[in-house]
């Protein structure tokens, strides 16, 4: 229940970004601080974002309707992609995760610090939570 609420308020948060830098917190100690929003392509939003998770958490499952890319510029943590062995991740590494697969992360002891960046279609949540 709790992951759910946690991926509702993303979605909220990331449905409001726009050209200001806004900080966007969540239950669980989550850290959004929304970057920018670009129309383009047409059709589509790229959304960037820099995310703090706090140490030995689980973020919840959940798929993008786009692609979903970034950089670790802090800590440590698995990135377990649905059909795909799981992926260390520590400071400078990248990771991308195709649209529509589901996915979580459970960050290591010293937490972890991404930029994200999201493409997705125009009109569509950032993410949905997905089943177990």
């Amino acid at each position: 229940m709790l992951k759910k609420i946690i991926l509702g308020l993303t979605i909220v948060a990331f449905a409001g970004i726009g050209g200001a830098v806004a900080q966007a917190p969540a239950p669980g100690g989550i850290k959004r601080t929304p970057l920018q929003k670009i129309e383009f392509p047409k059709g589509y939003n790229i959304v960037t974002v820099i995310a703090e998770i706090p140490a030995d958490t689980l973020a919840g499952r959940h798929t993008h309707p786009g692609v979903d890319t970034g950089y670790v510029l802090e800590g440590d943590a698995t990135l377990i992609v649905e059909g795909k062995p799981d992926q260390a991740l520590k400071a400078g590494d990248s990771y991308a995760v195709p649209s529509g697969v589901p996915h979580d992360v459970k960050t290591g002891p010293k937490g972890l610090k991404i930029m994200a960046v999201y493409v997705v279609e125009e009109g569509k949540p950032v993410a949905t939570a997905a089943p177990k």
